[in-house]
């Protein structure tokens, strides 16, 4: 039983979907957990995969609310592991987690914590952050994406459990709804980034960083895809840099794909980051990277000098512009780096990480 806060678009939801089907087809018996309703999903599950909805998503107003909605969304998951009895739960992010083990204590299913960001990234309220510290130790285990983000998880609970399980590119990729349609590019050539328009990916530098080079490669274009909170800000930076007819913002598309085959170059300039789906798709596509060296994330995909290159110091605009600008001045480049990129469909293949998961079950099973 996988339990997360919702379907709607985001690396961890794709992660849920796409761990479901493939337990679906070893044999398992799979349900999904969500709180909010079936009206925001971005993703459709397997046929075969159970989906459960406990109706308790949304903001609360005031402390006494917020209590009052948690007590909720714990008796609700309670009355489904009693009635379901999974063998094993799986919390996917913090407060899923710290949900899934207050919800199983004291019944015998065997609970994993996930963690899908860079904890240090994450702004979660003090009541989540000291959950985290009180129920993690209780989990038969703890994932996380990345060596970084285990590292930090054991020297801040010491007492918890820590596997790191990368998530997997699934190739081929699929397309979904929204299909957007890329526009030709009657030549020119295009730089592409993908994310959440949120202050964490970094878009405003990136802008910055692009915006320097205009002048010197005039048939480069910059394409960011993505829905957020910040696209009233990033379009007018778009216009106070005189940009309007070099990037633009689709928003949200599910064919991702068609953008990354039909780009040359990909750029990932987040702050923070916990493993990078987006980064790995491009890579998988074919496309070198050029990514901001995070605490975490870039570092376990990029092989600088094979691949990508990984840009020092975060947030350093011309730092990037410079990398940019390398790989903009040289198709060659491009092209050797691309080819050996894809490499990352086999270092970081289903079949692969599968065998990581599988090989953590039988182990949380056998566990008294």
């Amino acid at each position: 039983m996988i339990v997360i806060h919702s379907l709607a678009g985001g690396g961890a939801e794709r992660v849920a979907r796409d761990l479901s089907a493939g337990w679906l087809e070893q044999g398992y018996s799979v349900s999904l957990v969500t709180q909010a309703d079936r009206d925001v999903d971005a993703y459709v599950l397997a046929p075969g995969v159970q989906r459960y909805v406990l109706n308790t998503a949304g903001t609360s107003a005031h402390r006494t609310q917020a209590l009052w909605k948690n007590w909720l969304r714990l008796r609700r998951l309670r009355a489904l592991i009693k009635k379901h009895k999974p063998d094993i739960l799986i919390g996917m992010m913090t407060t899923s987690s710290v949900l899934c083990i207050n919800a199983a204590r004291g019944l015998p299913c065997k609970v994993i914590a996930t963690e899908h960001t860079h904890p240090p990234s994450q702004s979660l309220s003090p009541f989540w952050l000291k959950a985290r510290v009180q129920t993690y130790p209780q989990a038969a285990q703890v994932v996380a994406l990345t060596q970084g983000t285990a590292d930090w998880l054991q020297a801040q609970i010491p007492s918890c459990k820590v596997s790191v399980i990368p998530n997997a590119v699934m190739w081929p990729m699929l397309s979904a709804e929204p299909v957007v349609p890329v526009p030709p590019r009657q030549g020119r050539q295009r730089l592409l980034a993908v994310g959440r328009l949120h202050p964490v990916k970094g878009f405003d530098v990136l802008l910055q960083a692009f915006a320097s080079l205009t002048n010197y490669f005039p048939n480069w274009d910059l394409v960011i895809l993505g829905e957020g909170a910040l696209r009233p800000e990033l379009e007018q930076a778009v216009e106070d840099l005189g940009l309007q007819d070099r990037v633009s913002l689709p928003g949200r598309v599910g064919n991702v794909v068609d953008w990354y085959q039909d780009s040359d170059l990909y750029v990932l300039s987040s702050r923070m980051e916990g493993l990078s789906n987006t980064l790995l798709e491009a890579m998988a596509t074919g496309l070198p990277a050029v990514a901001y060296d995070c605490d975490t994330g870039p570092r376990e995909i990029i092989r600088p000098g094979i691949d990508g290159v990984l840009v020092r110091p975060v947030a350093d605009v011309e730092a990037l512009a410079a990398h940019l600008s390398d790989f903009m001045a040289h198709a060659d480049k491009r092209h050797a780096y691309g080819q050996r990129a894809a490499d990352v469909r086999d270092r970081f293949s289903s079949a692969r990480i599968f065998a990581l998961w599988q090989q953590l079950l039988e182990q949380c099973l056998l566990r008294p």
